[in-house]
Parts: C-alpha cells; sequence; structure tokens
C-alpha cells in the first residue's frame, strides 16, 4: 500500500519537474536583507498534525531559509484551521493533506515535521528517511525501544539529519534551576562533586507540571465525530473504540499511544541529564518502580522511578507523594550537593567553574545542518538514547517490578515479558512499513 503511493507520487512529482516552466518570483522569494533567495536557498517544509504543537507560532511560520510549504491531519477543522492560518500570516495557500504519506513523498517537502501523537513518530521518520526528506520530530523520539533502534537505522541508513525537539541541553534555562547546562556540564566534568553522583528529577524541578495526565478506565465508546478520521488517527495502535478522551490533548494517558506525564515531559528532563552525566553513549543497566499496579490500558500514577547505571550513578524521577518534601538536591555526589537555583555545597563554585574549559561547541542550527549534511547537537542518536530511558521506565510501570537491561544488546535480561514491549505488534498494513 505505501509502495505504491510513493511511486505515484515520485512519478507524478518527476513529471511536473520536467514540464512546468515558473517565473522567478514562483520560484523564489525576497530574504529580509532585500536579496532574492533561490529556490536551491530555501528550505521547504512540512507539518504532519496541526492540532497542537505544530500549530505553535515558533513552528508554524516561514522565514528566508524555511519556508512553510504543506500541512496534513487526520481531524478537518485542525486541517482548515491551519490553512486558514497559513493565508493570514504567509499570504499564501499551503498544500493540505489527509494521509501523511502524501506529504512525505511531495517532492516540493525537503523537511518532514512530525508533531502528531507518539504512536507515529518512529513510523513516519522512517519513512520520511526512506522518502528522501530531513526530519524535524517532536519528543518523546518513540513509543517503544524498538522503533528507537529502527529510526536511528532508516536514518543512517538513507543519509538523512534528525532533530529531537527537546532543546535544554544546549539552551534556554533549565526547568527550575536558574541555569541553563553548561555551567552543571562543566561542574560535573570537573570531577568536583566525586563520582558516582546521583540526579533527582523532582516536583522542585517542575517535574509535577504533567504528572498527573493519566488516562480513564471504562471507557464508554462514543460516536466518532464526522470530522476525525479516526481509524487513520489509530494507525498502528490497537483497535479501541473512540472515545474523546483517547485522542487529541488526552491521547498521552493510554498506554497505545504514549506513556502519560512520563511520556510526554520524561525526555525533556532526561536528556539533559544523560548529556550532563556523560551518557550520550549507554543507558541505565537498572530500572525500578514504585507504583501500584497499572491498568493494562490507561496509565496510572506512580511513586519513583530509579534508573541505575554501571557504574553507580542514578537518576531518580518522583512522582505523587514527593512534593512536599522540602528542598532536596538536584545533583548530589560524594564531595558536594547541587540544589534548586545553582546554590551548590562546595564554596565559591562560581569562580572554580570560571576557571574550567567550557563545554565543546556543538552544532545546534538545524537549518545548518541539514544544509551542510551535519549532525545536529540532538540527533537519532543521542535522541534514541535519552528516549530509551523513557521508555525503559515505561516497561517497568507496566509490567510492575525492576528490570535489568544490557545496553549492548538494548536487551532486558532474563525478563521475555519486558522484551516482548520493546516491539510491540502494529496493526496492518502500517507493521509492513517498519
Amino acid at each position: 500500500m505505501g509502495q505504491s503511493r510513493r511511486d505515484f507520487i515520485k512519478k507524478a512529482g518527476a513529471g511536473i519537474g520536467l514540464f512546468t516552466i515558473l517565473p522567478r518570483e514562483v520560484m523564489g522569494k525576497m530574504g529580509g536583507d532585500n536579496k532574492f533567495v533561490a529556490p536551491s536557498d530555501q528550505m521547504t517544509r512540512g507539518i504532519i498534525g496541526v492540532g497542537g504543537i505544530g500549530m505553535s507560532k515558533h513552528h508554524f511560520a516561514s522565514d528566508e531559509r524555511c519556508r512553510l510549504v504543506a500541512v496534513c491531519d487526520v481531524d478537518q477543522k485542525h486541517l482548515d484551521r491551519a490553512l486558514k492560518a497559513g493565508q493570514e500570516r504567509f499570504g499564501t495557500k499551503l498544500q493540505a493533506y489527509h494521509d501523511w504519506r502524501d506529504l512525505v513523498y511531495d517532492p516540493n517537502v525537503d523537511i518532514v515535521h512530525i508533531a502528531t501523537p507518539s504512536h507515529w513518530h518512529g513510523l513516519m521518520a522512517i519513512e520520511s528517511a526512506r522518502s528522501g526528506k530531513d526530519i524535524f520530530c517532536e519528543k518523546p523520539m518513540t513509543r517503544t525501544i524498538g522503533e528507537g533502534q529502527k529510526v536511528v537505522k532508516a536514518v543512517h541508513d538513507y543519509g538523512r539529519i534528525f532533530r529531537l525537539d527537546t532543546w535544554f541541553r544546549f539552551k534556554d534555562t533549565f526547568y527550575g534551576l536558574g541555569t541553563t547546562v553548561e555551567p552543571l556540564k562543566k561542574l560535573v566534568s570537573s570531577g568536583l562533586l566525586g563520582w558516582p553522583l546521583t540526579v533527582r528529577i523532582s516536583g522542585a524541578t517542575g517535574f509535577a507540571w504533567k504528572f498527573y495526565w493519566t488516562g480513564r478506565e471504562n471507557l464508554i465508546p462514543q460516536p466518532i465525530p464526522a470530522e476525525l478520521d479516526y481509524d487513520m488517527w489509530l494507525g498502528p495502535a490497537p483497535y479501541k473504540p473512540y472515545h474523546p478522551h483517547r485522542v487529541h490533548q488526552t491521547f498521552r494517558g493510554y498506554w497505545d499511544y504514549e506513556s502519560g506525564g512520563l511520556g510526554d515531559m520524561g525526555q525533556h528532563y532526561i536528556d539533559p541529564v544523560q548529556y550532563i552525566l556523560g551518557k550520550d553513549d549507554t543507558f541505565p543497566v537498572k530500572v525500578e518502580v514504585d507504583a501500584p499496579q497499572q491498568h493494562p490500558d490507561a496509565v496510572g500514577i506512580w511513586r519513583s522511578i530509579t534508573y541505575t547505571y554501571e557504574d553507580g550513578c542514578k537518576i531518580i524521577l518522583e512522582g505523587e507523594g514527593f512534593e512536599s518534601k522540602g528542598k532536596v538536591p538536584y545533583i548530589e555526589g560524594p564531595k558536594g550537593k547541587v540544589y534548586k537555583g545553582f546554590e551548590c555545597t562546595i564554596p565559591n563554585i562560581m569562580d572554580k567553574l570560571a576557571e574550567l574549559p567550557d563545554p565543546e561547541p556543538r552544532q545546534v542550527d538545524f537549518l545548518d545542518c541539514v544544509k551542510n549534511r551535519q549532525h545536529f547537537a540532538l540527533d537519532e542518536i543521542i535522541g534514541h538514547h535519552s528516549c530509551t530511558v523513557v521508555n525503559m521506565g515505561s516497561c517497568a510501570l507496566r509490567l510492575g517490578r525492576t528490570l535489568h537491561f544490557d545496553p549492548a544488546t538494548q536487551k532486558f535480561i532474563g525478563d521475555d515479558a519486558a522484551n516482548l514491549l520493546i516491539n510491540q505488534p502494529m496493526r496492518a498494513p502500517w507493521a509492513s512499513m517498519i
């Protein structure tokens, strides 16, 4: 099914390219300095999913470097809103698609922005790579560990540029700490805190923001709205009768699509920690959970998730029951602690850090990376590592037990049920595309 669609679109696009002559003002545009921007210098982008983050001011945008040309959504109301916004903001009619494959194989699109529910991320990223597109993907990178492995392979095999859209490892004040990650990276790398380290992601750092994004049990089936293609919304996920709480803003509360607040916010918090601790090339070896038994469909609450690395470093996610514990360190080592606001128990810490070398520079301009074919600072490999940490926690929560993980094989040790969650079944025809 996907192959025939690709062949059709590629052949149609080739025909248009051969026989259509367009005027200069259509083929290019004027840049901010009133210099003509040739089409070869201006990239194009299409967004899949315009019901939420895809419509944000930061993402729903065009400029002289990259022009938004296409949008796709399975909800007609979302699509109509995006088309109207495109006309009002850019004075142009965006190409509208109902089926995301049409956007992915549109020859006029250079970059595919995946802003859909998480159960689509892996499949869409893989197919985008196959189509020769570069990829801008919202977090979490994938819903399962196995999907992440396949995305890494596809991006590598097809020579594409990938960016995961969580940015706290390289810009902006990190959640609740009153600092960017650079001073923390310098401090940890210096050894002044000692080793191993424990990082505690608690309510003090804002982690409780979406903690209660949970599901509802025993949903009563409802009529499917006329504007929504629910079967396409489900896509590779198991069929479940429609209920409005399953889709759009509340989909995260169901295991088939994400893992609640852990899936939604976990990579935002864990990815910078992987960078700070120097763990971008590895995974924890153990994950422990303190949580009630989870419902098989609806994501529930949990009290804590603890990850342990081979060298003894730990990441502790604190959930229900920890919000009022008071002052707790964010990073703690044998020789010192760091609290919210970058308060450190080591005297004159800022003076000491000023004498240390800065972290190595990273490529943080995605469009430059696309143009120059360079890896982005948070590419598919690094993104897969931090997303795997999230998905390890999801697996442990669903099974309600401690899991041991082999970083070399990326499999759980001695737990068949956990390994079944690494690669979860997909509905036809989507299973054949991944």
